[in-house]
């Protein structure tokens, strides 16, 4: 999977003001909702919520990758946001998280789905691309750190 076919400027979101799990899960489906990626937000924040309900999406060294599958889109979707203050999100390792990246897949389409979320797994073992993209103000050099 390509992931600049994903992640655009538009949907990259340097200062996210969200203090909570939920504040943080609108604000990245705002994201989505005005980039034109999504037309159903509360459809789609109470599959993502139920996903959350089931087992949090908070990873480890300050990573959640909300996520969860509808019908209110008919490709994979994502958004990646960055937050100026950490933020609990009930992670494996309990440490709050800065980096979100959301995505959402249309209910009959795994593959894509699984093939995103183990790319940015991955992405985010590095604690020198972790640190680069907590560090820039420019949403393309987002883009360009993970898919470099």
């Amino acid at each position: 999977m390509d992931l600049k076919t994903v992640l655009t400027p538009d949907t990259v979101s340097l200062h996210l003001k969200g203090t909570t799990k939920e504040e943080i899960i609108d604000e990245m489906l705002e994201i989505l909702v005005t980039a034109g990626k999504v037309t159903d937000k509360v459809a789609a924040r109470e599959c993502v919520l139920e996903r959350e309900r089931k087992m949090s999406t908070g990873m480890k060294h300050g990573i959640a990758i909300p996520h969860g599958k509808t019908d209110t889109v008919s490709d994979l979707v994502a958004c990646i946001g960055i937050s100026d203050n950490p933020v609990d999100f009930d992670s494996l390792d309990q440490d709050p998280c800065r980096i979100f990246i959301m995505t959402l897949s249309p209910v009959n389409k795994t593959g894509p789905h699984l093939q995103f979320l183990a790319e940015v797994s991955l992405l985010f073992k590095s604690a020198d691309k972790r640190q680069q993209i907590l560090e820039t103000q420019d949403k393309d050099e987002v883009i360009r750190i993970l898919t470099e």
